[in-house]
């Protein structure tokens, strides 16, 4: 079992920067792929960005690429993404996610290619 928990989130005005972090504990965090996703309300959750166990590998939803990074440090058991330049439509509740399985791939875009997920965190863009 592994247990994710979100921070970071905030109000920021568009063109800004924030950097969500998601704390796992419990199973080895190291072996697996972790994935942001967001959902704004009365919308779908939807992807964001993974990153692989080692951080070789990341994938981006087009929406964020170039915008956004997505990071982990496997000693602090800790998941990172950096939103930079903002815009109102990042407004959303961000959530982490785990594969439960290991793997050296990044390309997990589908809520069900996660087994853990955390209870998310706000974040509001004003323009």
């Amino acid at each position: 079992q592994v247990q994710l928990v979100e921070s970071g989130g905030g109000l920021v005005q568009a063109g800004g920067s924030l950097r969500l972090s998601c704390a796992a504990s419990g199973r080895t965090f190291s072996t697996n792929t972790m994935g942001w996703f967001r959902q704004a309300p009365g919308q779908e959750r939807e992807f964001v960005a993974a990153i692989s166990w080692s951080g070789d590998n990341t994938f981006y939803a087009d929406s964020v690429k170039g915008r956004f990074t997505i990071s982990r440090d496997n000693a602090k058991s800790t998941a990172y993404l950096q939103m930079n330049s903002l815009k109102p439509e990042d407004t959303a509740v961000y959530y982490c996610a785990a594969r439960r399985s290991s793997g050296s791939s990044a390309y997990y875009t589908r809520q069900v290619h996660y087994d853990y997920w955390g209870q998310g965190t706000q974040v509001t863009v004003s323009s």
